[in-house]
């Protein structure tokens, strides 16, 4: 009989467009920058600001669509769709995680470079989730899973560092490190709470992290100038748009969704489909050169994705909670 399980299979995925979808916002990072004066700090500002925008309409808009539909249910069904809310400071501590992540990788860009601080954030990442998940909540990868990581770590170096780019330095590699910290920490909470049902409603976890971000983020994006100086003020603003909705509301709500499901060192793994997405789009879009380094770098992280997908799939879903055995007298006896 198959383990399979229909909401693991749905995390999953969730995961991998989640993963797809935070890959994209490099290329619109790199057309904004090609299109206006605006910062990495100031993107990010807006980039929260926007997503908290639209996480906000589409709450209120829900909101609404609840109400009316609770008045037309009775109070026992009413009492039955209830769910465990997490506290404000609960979430709070998931939006400083948020920005921490955010905020230091921006950093470790500008003090050693995009390839190595994108090699030390997400492979430094899925290593602390790893050790985490392990000492922190008993999930064990086993010898196959760990091989998965070991390979998806191998592909992520050939893939962004093949081309022979960027320069080692320690205080960009001290940003990468606590960039990989808060994104460690961020996974390993949304799992931690996912496991004891407290993770919440994900579109209320995200907005309340966009929030923490867009007020973080806010003075030292003023400092940096906020408002882009552009000829192509729409195209601009079309950018900034997307940015806010796929890979920030869209794609952190599918984020927060799946990692409640799934083991946190899996997780981990799966979102590296971000830089071979944003490989992708960099040479279909973008006109960059198809190196070798990108197709074996892509082959080696896809297939230690795959592998951990096909792992998890088979998962029983009650590995994650333990079902309690209800003792008959029978049994007891024995």
């Amino acid at each position: 009989m198959s383990n399979h399980s229909p909401a693991a299979g749905r995390s999953l995925l969730y995961l991998v467009v989640a993963g797809a979808a935070w890959g994209t916002a490099g290329a619109a990072a790199s057309l904004l920058f090609l299109a206006s004066d605006l910062g990495p700090l100031a993107l990010s500002f807006w980039r929260c600001a926007g997503g908290l925008a639209v996480l906000l309409a589409v709450l209120a808009v829900r909101g609404s669509r609840s109400r009316s539909r609770a008045s037309r249910a009775s109070l026992p069904s009413r009492r039955r769709l209830s769910r465990v809310r997490p506290s404000a400071g609960s979430l709070i501590v998931t939006g400083l995680l948020f920005t921490v992540f955010q905020a230091a990788y921006f950093a470790a860009v500008r003090d050693t470079g995009l390839a190595v601080g994108t090699v030390v954030t997400l492979g430094a990442g899925p290593v602390i989730i790893a050790l985490g998940a392990r000492y922190w909540m008993g999930e064990r990868l086993g010898l196959g899973g760990a091989a998965a990581v070991v390979g998806a770590l191998a592909g992520l170096a050939v893939l962004v560092l093949g081309s022979g780019g960027g320069e080692v330095r320690p205080l960009g590699v001290g940003w990468a490190l606590l960039s990989a910290a808060g994104y460690a920490g961020m996974t390993l909470r949304a799992r931690w709470l996912g496991q004891r049902g407290a993770g919440g409603d994900p579109l209320v976890t995200t907005a309340w992290s966009v929030a923490v971000g867009t007020v973080c983020l806010l003075p030292l994006a003023a400092v940096e100038g906020l408002s882009p100086h552009t000829a192509d003020l729409g195209r601009v603003l079309w950018l900034l748009v997307y940015v806010a909705t796929v890979p920030t509301a869209l794609a952190y709500v599918l984020y927060f969704t799946g990692a409640a499901a799934v083991r946190a060192a899996t997780v981990s793994v799966i979102m590296l489909i971000e830089p071979v997405s944003a490989a992708v789009i960099a040479v279909l879009v973008l006109g960059e050169e198809l190196t070798g380094a990108v197709v074996l770098g892509t082959a080696l992280l896809l297939t230690a994705v795959g592998a951990l997908i096909a792992a998890e799939s088979r998962r029983r879903p009650v590995d994650a909670v333990p079902t309690p055995v209800r003792r008959t007298p029978q049994s007891a006896a024995r």
